[in-house]
């Protein structure tokens, strides 16, 4: 039971960043602001990596994809920095 739950949870949190970064897309789409854009690939990435941990933990868990995901999550914190400050240097 416990491990259909964090399946799920996992599951879920897959879906949630994807979701983020789908309407992040949408309303760049609409104001075009970079900074969105920014967090737009931020997310993009964040579902990516949460994509990883299903298939880790759920998919195959005899795969270690531990370093994968850490990298993953390490680039998208780092390209939302980026956004932050090129668009802080920006004004």
């Amino acid at each position: 039971m416990v491990g259909a739950v964090s399946n799920l949870v996992y599951l879920l949190c897959f879906l949630a960043s994807a979701l983020c970064a789908g309407l992040l897309l949408r309303q760049y789409r609409t104001i075009a602001s970079p900074i969105l854009l920014w967090s737009c690939a931020c997310f993009t990435l964040l579902a990516v990596s949460n994509l990883l941990v299903v298939i880790d933990k759920v998919l195959l868990p005899e795969l270690d994809l531990k370093l994968a995901r850490l990298l993953m999550t390490l680039i998208a914190v780092t390209v939302l920095l980026f956004g932050f400050i090129w668009e802080a240097e920006q004004d």
